[in-house]
Order: C-alpha cells, then structure tokens, then sequence
C-alpha cells in the first residue's frame, strides 16, 4: 500500500510519534519525508537511518554507575539514546521512532508485526531511505531479528542492536553498539544480507545468530556457521559478500493481522504428557519441542506426539535443548505420523517460523516442507 502517513498516522500506528533530533549549532535545515519522519540534517548529502526503539537493556538506567545488574529496563527514550551519542551524526540523519520500551521478555507478536510493517512501508517503501536500526534487548534478540530477517525483504539494511549494561553503567557498551549499528547501516555493502545483528565489534546474520551467555558482553555467537564480519576502529569490514542463507524463507505479512500461539515445551528425564495435552486445550496451533540431543523424546512423550498430531492435526516441530546442531529428519520420523524435524532452526526460531508458516496459511504439508529446506539430512 503505497498511501503517504501524515505525523499523526504514523503516531497513532507506534506508542510515540517520530522524534525530531536536536543538533549541534551550525547550518541545520528541517526535512520531513514523505511518510511524516521528520529530520534535522546538518548534511543533506549523508544517508538517512530511522532509528526503532523497542527498550531493553541498552535503554535501561541503575542505581549507580558500577551495577550491571538488577537495572530498571526501558527507561531511556529513543532521544536520549541518539543524543548519547552525537557521532552518529557524523555519518547519517537520524529520525527515531519508539515503538515500545519493554524488556525483550515483553516483546509480543503484535509488536513484531506492527515493527516489519513499519520498516517495510517507511523504509523500503521510501527511495530516500538507506536503512533501519532497531534498537533491543539482548534475552529474546535473536527472536526478534529472525522474525524481521523473514518479514523484511527489500535488500536495505535492517541491523537490531542493544546492550548487555544498561546506559548508566560506568562501562557501558551500548552508545559503542549504536554507533556500529548505524555505521553498519548505512554502508552499502550491507545490503541483501537480510537482517543483521550487530554488538561486541562483530556482525552477524540474523538467521543464524544466538544468545550464548547470560552476562558477558561477548554473548551473541553464530556457533556453528561463523560471524559474516567485524568492526575494526568503527569499520565494517566483511568476510564475504551478501549471499542467501540454505533454506531461507521469505514472507509478505501486508495482510497478516496476527500470529498463531505456539508453544515450546522443554525436553527433560520424566517428561509429562499432561504438559503437551495443556498446550493444546490452552489453544496453541503448533508446538515445538526443545528435545533432548537431535529432538529426542521420551518413548511414552512420543506416544503422546503422535496422539496430538494425527487427533488434532496440530504441526509439532521437534528441535533441539543444545546450544547448537540439527535435528535430521531421520532422527524423528514414524510411519504412524508426520514429526518435523526443525533442521538448524532452534526452538525459538522454529517457533517464530511455524508461527509466520502459520499465519500466513500454509498446510501440514507446507510445514514439512518449509522446515525441510534447512535440514543437511
């Protein structure tokens, strides 16, 4: 839809209307484009970036200047990040956007999707427009970039950034990510990557990156497949040039209004069935299992899959607890009825994915075949 949004639609379709960013003193003229992002530009001939703020820990504050945690999350505007951060000015105009300011345990679909909608209308839809910086928290990061690598397809850079210190501690990392997202963002060779994950000096695919530790600043790692390039005094530098992940699959979400629940349920010795069956009467339209080494179940929790699968005619995707690997289709298929195996897909990518497959009506067997793309074997 190609309709034109005055500052008050675009109010009304996010918790906060645009932010007009002050600048330093010098020669600054007003700009407006023509979806109502309001800049401030010192430079015209600089690329433009919209800056999405969702909250998260690169937007949090604590009690003093040496705690990392028991911070409070999402107390920081979007202004406030920007203007922390003068020397993004340096390289881009800058307009922001605060779709929510939440901790990422709070992200929902419904905010996933009224995020790619945005970016897919203001940003892909707008020629003058070289990108957009999405600025997160770090526990369900990897879900939300994943979404948006599959929703946003134009080939202009999509990076998602946050923070593992908050913006009041004496070593905190975000004003560095930020500055290394927009920097990322508007240089050229970023673009058809998909989304991109930058923190720590390193830059990562979406579809493959995850979080690996609780704490340290060096958490998001692709464990298997490899970072795509790093940093180097605020340099993008990359390995390789833009290519395809195996098995990619890209989705039109203009006319999805929301997302199917699934669930994960965790794989464990004496695993319940009642936790499966619970799923099921409390309305989840697929599930995925976190299951032990490539997917594996108990034989009595298989029992039960099967049950659900062929009563209920409910997708179950079996992935794995493990940090890394793949599930082969070997490893969880039946004669009696139709297991998935998620391939490299974690549980949470896989259920961001059945949940997108879902949504935009795909059968059992375009399921199967969805998650097929991604396996080795």
């Amino acid at each position: 839809m190609k309709n034109f949004l005055s500052l008050t639609m675009l109010a009304a379709a996010s918790t906060a209307s645009p932010v007009l960013l002050p600048r330093a003193e010098g020669l600054v003229y007003n700009y407006t484009n023509s979806f109502g992002l309001a800049f401030s530009q010192m430079n015209a001939s600089l690329p433009n970036i919209t800056v999405f703020a969702t909250g998260g820990t690169i937007a949090g504050s604590g009690s003093s200047s040496s705690s990392t945690t028991g911070y409070s999350i999402g107390s920081v505007t979007v202004s406030a990040l920007i203007d922390a951060v003068p020397e993004v000015l340096n390289i881009s105009n800058i307009a922001g956007v605060q779709i929510s300011n939440v901790g990422s345990e709070d992200i929902t679909s419904d905010i996933l999707l009224k995020l790619a909608k945005q970016i897919n209308e203001v940003i892909c839809g707008d020629p003058t427009m070289s990108g957009a910086v999405v600025t997160h928290g770090t526990d369900t990061m990897e879900e939300s970039a994943f979404f948006l690598d599959s929703t946003v397809t134009c080939g202009k850079p999509v990076v998602i950034v946050g923070a593992m210190r908050p913006s009041t501690a004496i070593s905190a990392d975000g004003p560095s990510n930020l500055l290394q997202a927009v920097t990322v963002a508007v240089d050229p060779k970023s673009k058809d990557r998909g989304a991109l994950v930058v923190l720590n000096d390193r830059i990562a695919s979406a579809f493959y990156i995850t979080k690996n530790n609780a704490n340290t600043l060096e958490t998001f790692k692709p464990v298997e497949q490899g970072f795509l390039g790093v940093l180097t005094s605020d340099e993008p530098f990359y390995y390789y040039p833009a290519v395809t992940p195996t098995g990619k699959i890209s989705f039109d979400i203009s006319s999805v209004t929301s997302i199917p629940r699934v669930d994960i349920l965790y794989s464990y010795q004496n695993m319940q069935n009642d936790t499966l069956y619970n799923a099921v009467s409390s309305g989840a339209k697929g599930i995925v299992i976190a299951g032990a080494g490539a997917g594996g179940v108990s034989t009595s929790f298989n029992y039960a899959l099967e049950d659900v699968i062929n009563r209920f005619s409910i997708p179950i995707v079996q992935s794995y607890r493990t940090n890394a690997g793949e599930v082969p289709q070997s490893d969880v298929s039946s004669t009696t009825a139709t297991h998935i195996g998620s391939g490299f897909y974690t549980p949470q990518k896989s259920r961001i994915l059945l949940g997108l497959l879902l949504a935009t009506g795909n059968s059992f067997d375009d399921i199967s075949s969805a998650f097929a793309k991604s396996r080795a074997a």
